[in-house]
């Protein structure tokens, strides 16, 4: 049988999604939310996403059989991190009268992804500017993104250098298409600089690949897709239409999250996330490329909002928009500049004080995302082994524990061999026993934040940000 053209009946579908008898609803009306390549239907507790007739170069909806495809895809891949908000896939029917109906007789014209329907205020980045966003909630994600990770397929045909360098070319060829919005932005110079650290971490990228570290990932992993469900973070709305774009290194999935908040000013926020991560899968010498994935999604992320800032109406919120797409540019070649990293103890008094401050300490030591927690174990070795690996990838490191004479001396031999600056900080009297370590003693009597504040500004002092020339931690 023939299909009707696709426009034409996607507009009786968008007519029948409209209405709320189609849903058995007496009353109410039906909310839409339209995004470039779906329109969401809320009706009642339920949303329902139909996929447009379109095609871009990443994804091609124009006929139904590649939509009802899309959908089933988008439902599999999301109930991994989602399983209680995605709830299936229902066909929308015409009958031999012509008339529309879910799940009816005759001939399915299209389909939607149905889900449970959530508060828009429960998004993640609404969440982040009410202030919502708990570093509880970040170690919850953290954890989830990894066992995403960890459980995921394997597809060793994608990822490597020659992916990051395609997605750097995407980046330069959208980025030339609102450069003139992005009046200012060094865009060139993160390009280039770009290229040049990709030059470096090349080999990098395609070990991880052979290593399994390419998997199909999560793809769009912004505060925009994730809200709070049952009390939990859900992770939604993957990438389902590109195998291209959702098949990548785990830490290029990793990286978008963390980029998103350190633009909304919650660098320890994503520490919380990072470390959370970590836990449960570990990384060390991977962290190399960090800095370049963290600069190349700041970039994507970048051309999105310019290409966001010219539908809005609004002079003013326009602006706005323009001006968060150029503290992207910004950020991107800060993530690029060299900046050494930093050694820091937290020891002193045992207790929930001094563990809270050493996860607050961890959040705001330079570089992003922060430094690496690390609890002493018994006897030592294993924490300053895997201490030493993070180092040499260029991320800090915080170590927290008992802080006895052994640990003190390996801080010391640690950072004396990888030629790093070394911060001790004791919650509570100072050890007898310093060898050489510049221990400074924090005042909880004045409270937690004015401690971090003391010691962030020591922190800040010790590892000054160098902003000229290129290049990662060999």
């Amino acid at each position: 049988m023939i299909e009707p053209p696709t426009a034409d009946v996607q507009d009786a579908v968008i007519d029948f999604l409209s209405r709320p008898a189609s849903y058995g609803l007496r009353d109410g009306e039906v909310a839409r939310i339209e995004t470039h390549c779906s329109v969401v239907f809320l009706a009642a507790d339920r949303a329902y996403k139909l996929k447009r007739s379109i095609r871009y170069a990443s994804l091609d909806y124009t006929t139904r059989a590649l939509r009802h495809a899309a959908c089933q895809a988008e439902l599999v891949l999301n109930r991994r991190t989602a399983p209680s908000l995605y709830l299936g896939v229902r066909s929308i029917n015409r009958d031999a009268s012509g008339m529309l109906a879910f799940d009816g007789p005759g001939q399915a014209v299209d389909h939607v992804v149905v889900m449970r329907r959530f508060a828009q205020s429960d998004l993640f980045d609404h969440m982040t500017e009410s202030g919502r966003l708990t570093p509880h909630l970040m170690h919850a994600l953290g954890a989830a993104v990894a066992r995403l990770h960890l459980s995921a397929e394997v597809t060793p045909a994608f990822g490597g250098s020659d992916a990051i360098r395609r997605v750097i070319a995407d980046n330069d060829r959208e980025l030339a298409l609102v450069a003139a919005s992005l009046d200012g932005a060094a865009v060139g110079t993160l390009s280039s600089t770009a290229r040049t650290v990709l030059g470096q971490v090349a080999p990098l990228l395609d070990q991880r690949r052979e290593q399994g570290k390419v998997r199909r990932c999560h793809g769009d992993l912004r505060l925009a897709n994730v809200c709070l469900y049952a009390g939990q973070p859900a992770p939604f709305d993957c990438i389902e239409f590109s195998d291209e774009i959702g098949c990548i290194d785990v830490l290029f999935d990793l990286a978008f999250l963390l980029m998103d908040l350190h633009l909304r000013g919650r660098t320890d926020l994503g520490n919380a996330v990072f470390n959370a991560y970590l836990d449960c899968a570990p990384e060390t010498e991977g962290l190399r490329a960090l800095p370049l994935f963290l600069a190349v999604r700041a970039a994507t992320r970048s051309y999105a909002l310019a290409g966001n800032a010219r539908r809005r109406s609004d002079p003013a919120e326009a602006a706005r928009v323009l001006a968060l797409a150029r503290r992207h540019i910004d950020a991107g070649s800060d993530f690029l500049a060299p900046q050494p990293p930093l050694l820091l103890l937290v020891g002193g008094d045992t207790g929930p004080a001094r563990i809270k401050f050493a996860e607050m300490l961890a959040g705001v030591a330079p570089p992003v995302p922060g430094a690496r927690l690390l609890r002493l174990d018994p006897s030592g070795t294993a924490t300053w082994c895997q201490a030493a690996r993070i180092l040499q990838a260029g991320c800090s490191v915080l170590v927290e524990g008992d802080c006895t004479r052994e640990p003190e001396q390996a801080a010391v031999a640690l950072a004396s061999r990888r030629n790093v600056r070394l911060l001790g900080f004791s919650c509570g009297v100072l050890p007898p026993h310093r060898n050489g370590l510049p221990w400074h003693t924090l005042d909880a009597s004045r409270g937690m934040p004015a401690a971090l504040a003391g010691a962030t500004s020591l922190v800040t002092a010790a590892s000054p940000q160098h902003k000229s020339g290129t290049g990662l931690p060999a």
